[in-house]
């Protein structure tokens, strides 16, 4: 995983909990899960305005 062993991994997982302590982890984790299901709704709304365009391309085309 990007070139690191799992020593590497463990020291920068040492190195976080000590910057943020154990409370502020999870507030963390959830903020992150937030913002990725945020960014991942937004490709969708952008897909599904792609696939109208191009449907209403194919229909003016056929007219």
């Amino acid at each position: 995983m990007f070139g690191l062993g799992m020593q590497e991994i463990l020291i920068i997982a040492f190195i976080v909990l000590l910057l943020f302590g154990g409370k502020k982890i999870p507030e963390l984790m959830k903020g992150l899960g937030k913002g990725v299901k945020s960014f991942k709704d937004g490709m969708k709304e952008v897909d599904d305005e792609l696939k109208d365009l191009n449907d209403k391309k194919e229909e003016a085309k056929k007219e």
